[in-house]
Parts: C-alpha cells; structure tokens; sequence
C-alpha cells in the first residue's frame, strides 16, 4: 500500500511538473528578428549571470532624448568566459556598445551578437547554435580552443 501511494504522489508530481511551461533555452527565430540589426549604447543598470542565458540591461538614450532601459540576451556564463567575457569585466554604470536583432513583440529586448566592453574589446554575445545571424561567429575556434 506505501509503495502504491509513493508512486502516485510521484506521478501527481511528475504530472505537475509537466504542465508548467519551461523558461528556458529557445531558438533565436522564437523571439528575435534576425531581419533587423540595430546597435545600442547604454550604462549597465543590472547583470544576471545566469543559465542558459545571461542579461545585461542598459539605459539607453532615444531619439527624443528619454531614457530606456533594455534587456540584452547573450551566451551562458561560461560561453561568455570561453570568449573573453569574465563576470567582473564589467560593472553597474559602465558603458557598453551592444551589436544585435530585438525582440519579435516589440518590447525592448534584443539579442546580444557582439557587445564591445569597456575596455574596447569586443566579444561574440550570441548562443552558438541558436539559428540566429552570425552564429558562426559565436561557435568556438578550435584552433584557438585551450588545449
């Protein structure tokens, strides 16, 4: 009798589970138009280093003079390491310029492609293998791969 209820209580679970929808790695097609590049220069007001993408969110000035804040998707944490990008080479209130395609809906948040940091390097911000523009630029060179 234990073990039949166990498997219910796991299969109620697993049920639940299943229903909810997943916050996690898309396709750039899903949500980005790729027919649309646009360059963006802001000051970083937050950083979420986080799976299976990171933000970065920048207040950028627009044409009428007010401020936007939009979220800009890269890489995970170690893509971004893998290309040059360490967690503290950047910090709240320095200013990026970021290279990419916004959202399908409009709402201010982009694809970050290539983002040129403070220091004047510029790194690959993109998802390998997301389908996006340029995604060559964003797989690894394995003749520059750390052997």
């Amino acid at each position: 009798m234990f073990v039949k209820a166990k498997f219910s209580i796991l299969a109620l679970a697993a049920g639940l589970a299943a229903g909810i929808p997943a916050y996690a790695h898309h396709s750039f097609a899903a949500e980005f138009d790729g027919s649309r590049s646009q360059r963006l220069t802001g000051t970083i007001t937050r950083i979420e280093w986080s799976n299976p993408h990171s933000y970065f969110f920048i207040d950028v000035k627009d044409e009428k003079g007010n401020i936007v804040n939009w979220g800009c998707e890269g890489a995970g944490p170690g893509a971004l390491t893998r290309r040059g990008w360490k967690k503290g080479d950047v910090k709240l209130g320095d200013t990026l310029i970021v290279d990419g395609y916004p959202a399908k809906d409009g709402s201010h948040l982009m694809d970050a492609r290539r983002v040129t940091l403070p220091d004047g390097r510029s790194v690959s911000g993109g998802s390998a293998g997301d389908g996006g523009p340029g995604d060559e630029l964003t797989a690894v060179d394995p003749a520059k791969a750390k052997k």
